[in-house]
């Protein structure tokens, strides 16, 4: 494939991004999914986020069999992207409890990849951190308001 296909794919993944649906269930999943265990999980994806849920990691797990599969390469995708890290470090924790409840295909392609990246899984490690903090932050501020 060529660079320019190359690109081409890694730019119309980007547009795929900005659909409404997707920017909504992307900002679902990053700012209120935050699963501690299996039963977070199941919940999130009993409820009436669970297309959020699965549009999100399925998106992701796409884009990374794109990867897996050498459409784009694994510089290139590295080099212009970083969300399928921070979605593969909320559900990496209970990935093994994840996949033996919904079967063993799930994100399969996303942990490929993660561990196809040069120090992907410090990266996901130091991605789940940066995000607790995060969190407790933005919780602070609002107890904080709230006072």
């Amino acid at each position: 494939m060529s660079k320019q296909e190359e690109a081409g794919l890694v730019l119309k993944l980007y547009e795929l991004r900005r659909e409404d649906t997707m920017r909504k269930a992307r900002d679902w999943y990053f700012r209120d999914f935050n699963p501690q265990s299996l039963a977070d999980f199941t919940s999130a994806m009993m409820s009436e986020q669970s297309g959020y849920l699965r549009m999100v990691v399925s998106y992701w797990d796409m884009a990374a069999g794109l990867v897996n599969n050498g459409a784009i390469s694994l510089q290139l995708f590295n080099e212009t992207n970083g969300e399928h890290l921070a979605t593969f470090a909320k559900i990496e924790p209970l990935l093994g409890e994840i996949r033996a409840t919904i079967g063993p295909q799930f994100a399969a392609n996303l942990e490929k990849l993660i561990d196809a990246t040069p120090d992907g899984r410090k990266r996901v490690a130091d991605t789940r951190e940066r995000m607790k903090t995060i969190r407790a932050q933005f919780a602070a501020r609002q107890a904080k308001a709230a006072s």
